[in-house]
Parts: structure tokens; sequence; C-alpha cells
């Protein structure tokens, strides 16, 4: 039995992605944020944690590079892939629908149907899209923005669904571990690493990630990624 971190609360993407890879024996901790789940892998309390990475509307996850070029070293160990669809999900009778709560990445992959439909609404980000739900489930909010499966955990209404603006979206998560921690076979990740460099002008990518070493295996490179290191002025990671 393993026991998995996870970007919570119950309904989001990523229980559903989690679900794919794990067993009935395993034990899945929902949190309540993606730096709660990698630090739950980091202080032992779990031995995996699935958190999103990027989607294939709105790119990276910047939360999650974040966290990972922070604190203790992490090592990704796999990584699943999930198609997303959206419903907008209502408590009760319709209404008048002023706000909507849901997580940023969504609200971006829904932006022409919420500027369609709700012109004049507010919408107000949540730390994941269940987590928008469970507060419609509060009467908090007067909708949410999530994935259908949350409607019926947390006994809402669906009133549309299939809002998202492409509905070929897919989101990449990746399964982390305590380096050298784990022999379990996961499917295998997109190569990810995190590196320093002095200058961005004088960059030469085998020197600066592998040092001297000899490389035996060609490389495709994807894309490469900059963030703020934040306790560093401007110095990027």
């Amino acid at each position: 039995m393993s026991t998995y971190a996870y970007l919570g609360p119950k309904g989001t993407f990523t229980e559903a992605a989690l679900k794919k890879i794990t067993s009935s024996n395993d034990r899945l901790m929902p949190y309540a944020n993606v730096t709660a789940a990698l630090d739950a892998v980091r202080l032992g309390k779990a031995h995996y944690a699935l958190v999103p990475i990027e989607n294939s509307v709105e790119g990276v996850v910047a939360r999650t590079l974040d966290e990972l070029a922070t604190g203790e070293p992490l090592a990704i160990v796999g990584e699943v892939t999930l198609p997303v669809s959206f419903a907008l999900m209502i408590k009760g009778d319709e209404k008048e629908i002023l706000r909507i709560a849901t997580h940023p990445h969504a609200e971006a992959q829904c932006h022409n149907y919420v500027a369609k439909n709700f012109p004049d609404a507010e919408l107000i980000s949540t730390a994941s899209t269940a987590a928008a739900a469970e507060a419609i489930s509060r009467g908090e909010f007067d909708a949410a923005i999530a994935a259908p499966v949350a409607a019926a955990h947390y006994g809402l209404r669906v009133i549309a669904d299939n809002i998202g603006d492409n509905p070929g979206a897919v989101t990449r998560f990746i399964v982390v571990a305590k380096p050298g921690s784990t022999s379990k076979s996961f499917t295998p990740s997109t190569l990810s690493t995190i590196f320093e460099i002095a200058s961005i002008f004088c960059l030469s990518l085998p020197s600066e990630i592998f040092g001297t070493h000899s490389i035996s295996c060609f490389i495709y490179l994807l894309v490469i990624i900059k963030r703020p290191s934040v306790s560093e002025g401007l110095f990027y990671i």
C-alpha cells in the first residue's frame, strides 16, 4: 500500500488523474493546495504526491514549478495525462448568477463561454475547481466551474456541460517522491530539470545542465521556462 498526496479537495481533476494509477489498497490524501501536497512528501506524510504541471490551453502551472524549485528537492518519477472538460453548476434552483467561482486555469479555458453568457459576472479564484464546487455547496457563491464529477460529489446541479473553449484540452500531472526513495514503476515522464545560469546570453545547455560529463543520448528540448527566484531580486531559475 502506498500513500498519495494530491491537490484536493475530493472531486478535482487531480483526483481523477490519480485514480488512473492507484488501486483500492492505496491511501489518497487531499490537500488544499500544491504546496501542502508536495510538503506531505517532504515531511514523510506521503510516499508520493500528484500535482498538475501543465495543460494544453494555458501552459505551465506556475505554482507547481515554483514549489518544485524551492525547499527540499523532489524527484519526478512519473506522469499522468487527463482530458479535461468543464461544467457550470449551482446549488438548488436556478437564480441570477453574479459570482462564479473556479480555478484560474479553468476560468481561462472557459473564457469565451463566460464572456458570452455571463458578461457581468464576477469571477472568484479558488485553489482548485473542486474547492469552488465545495464553496457553492456551502452557499458562498452563485455558481462554480468544475469537473462534472464534482457536482455529484457535492450535491450540485449541472446547468451547462462541456463549456470549455477547447474540447480537446488535456492536463499533464506529475508524480513526485523523495529522490531515491522508490522503485515503483510509473508511466515515464517528460524529463524536467531546474537549474540556474549566470546569464541567458552565454547559455550552453550541455555544459550548464550536465557539466563536463559526456552524454550518451540525444535530448529533444521542448521548452525552457524561466521563473523568478523570489529570494534573489531579479534573478531567475
